[in-house]
């Protein structure tokens, strides 16, 4: 639904403007997560990460230093569950984990990796 602009098996569950007003970064400034935050469950880095109104919001994927695409968004739980949505690739990911902390077995990172790694075209 989120990939979709809003939406899902043909139903409309969301407004597309109102999906890219959640999906876009609401810091002041413009800052990053890395900026403005404390860096305490995170995996991965914060730089070039926004946050917009439910996910963080990747600003600037190369200064992210991981693979992914501008615009994509997230959000992780702290058992290690995750999901993001990458409109440029037209992806959805979603991955379930029940390890407390979730830096126990860092493995979102890795799991990155693979799926940009196996996109072909």
């Amino acid at each position: 639904m989120l990939l979709r602009g809003g939406e899902l098996d043909g139903a409309r569950v969301l407004g597309p403007r109102t999906v890219a007003y959640m999906t876009r970064n609401h810091l002041p400034g413009g800052a990053d997560l890395e900026e403005s935050g404390r860096r305490v469950f995170s995996e991965t880095s914060n730089s070039g990460t926004g946050f917009g109104l439910g996910f963080a919001v990747v600003q600037d994927a190369v200064k992210q230093k991981d693979l992914g695409s501008d615009g994509e968004y997230s959000w992780g739980g702290a058992a290690g569950t995750a999901f993001w949505v990458d409109p440029a690739e037209e992806l959805t990911v979603t991955f379930l984990s029940q390890c407390i902390p979730s830096s126990v077995v860092p493995i979102f990172g890795h799991l990155r990796q693979l799926v940009y790694q196996a996109l072909v075209n």
